[in-house]
């Protein structure tokens, strides 16, 4: 049945139907609105990650690009250096007071070339392009101490800082591996004063012991023996010092008959400059001047850093 209604009455419920209506409406529009203001914070975080994604990005480039220019400049520089000591060393005219030295120092240089012709093969390994940059700032150190050691103190203008003997970058390192160590270097500091006539003796016979013992912590006899049970061995048994680099090479993904030839020949240069200074018979030439003393630190420095450097797994 019909429900009559009013005039007035119908009016009443047109107004409510339209409320409804209106009311239905604005549900809808706030649902629409919360749904778009939603999807623009959506749209906002996606744009601000992808800024921050693309900052970051850049900036990795900015800092990929700074150490491959810093890379190629250390490189000139050590190519540079090399060129330039090697035409010094074998220009030279003068009496050679450290044969031994400088013959090392050459055979150093012959092993690098032959690392270098293969430098192809390392620049694919992770810690490849850091091993041949090492290496050639070796060679670099290598046949500058040996001029360095030549010149005579007339022809040599002395202007280095006394201070600088005792600075050291690799105190932390050592300190890391073994605290002795750390203290042991820090003694072979302390003995290179320019006054002492036999400063790079006792340097050396202190330098002498941290840099076996980086072989020794780091490649411990047994471990090498259990590594490889059929390697060359001393008189006494034990895994000789190339076999040692054997193993550090190959834990460290560097390992190639180049490699070992390298650093084995890098290590014979160092130790060169340990016997020479520990035999006695250098005579008057164990007075050297400040410049002589910080090449000789700087090249046994580097050294134990390089040879700390292929110990390193990470």
């Amino acid at each position: 049945m019909v429900r009559k209604v009013t005039p007035s009455q119908l009016q009443s419920l047109l107004r409510q139907a339209e409320q409804k209506r209106k009311q239905a409406i604005d549900k809808y529009n706030r649902e629409v609105n919360a749904y778009n203001q939603k999807r623009q914070q959506e749209i906002n975080r996606v744009n601000q990650e992808i800024r921050q994604h693309n900052q970051k990005q850049q900036q990795a480039i900015n800092v990929y690009n700074q150490e491959v220019h810093r890379h190629n400049a250390r490189v000139r520089a050590n190519k540079q250096k090399i060129a330039s000591e090697l035409r010094r060393l074998q220009s030279s005219t003068t009496t050679i007071r450290y044969q031994t030295i400088r013959t090392s120092a050459i055979a150093l240089n012959s092993s690098y070339e032959l690392l270098d012709a293969g430098g192809q093969d390392f620049e694919a390994l992770a810690r490849g392009v850091s091993f041949l940059d090492l290496s050639e700032r070796e060679n670099a150190n290598s046949l500058a101490v040996s001029n360095q050691l030549e010149a005579s103190s007339e022809d040599e203008v002395n202007n280095t800082d006394p201070s600088l003997l005792l600075r050291t970058e690799i105190s932390s390192m050592l300190q890391t591996i073994s605290p002795e160590l750390n203290s042991r270097w820090k003694g072979a500091l302390f003995s290179l004063n320019p006054e002492n006539p036999d400063a790079a003796r006792h340097f050396c016979t202190s330098a002498r012991e941290v840099f076996v013992q980086i072989l020794d912590i780091n490649a411990p006899d047994s471990v090498v023996l259990s590594h490889n049970p059929g390697c060359e061995v001393t008189d006494k048994g034990q895994p000789t010092r190339r076999e040692k680099i054997k193993y550090l090479l190959d834990q460290s993904g560097l390992l190639s008959d180049l490699s070992v030839d390298f650093v084995d020949e890098d290590v014979k240069n160092v130790l060169s400059l340990f016997r020479v200074f520990n035999d006695g018979t250098h005579g008057s030439a164990g007075t050297f001047s400040i410049g002589m003393l910080l090449s000789i630190k700087t090249r046994v420095e580097n050294g134990i850093s390089y040879l700390a450097s292929i110990s390193n797994k990470a």
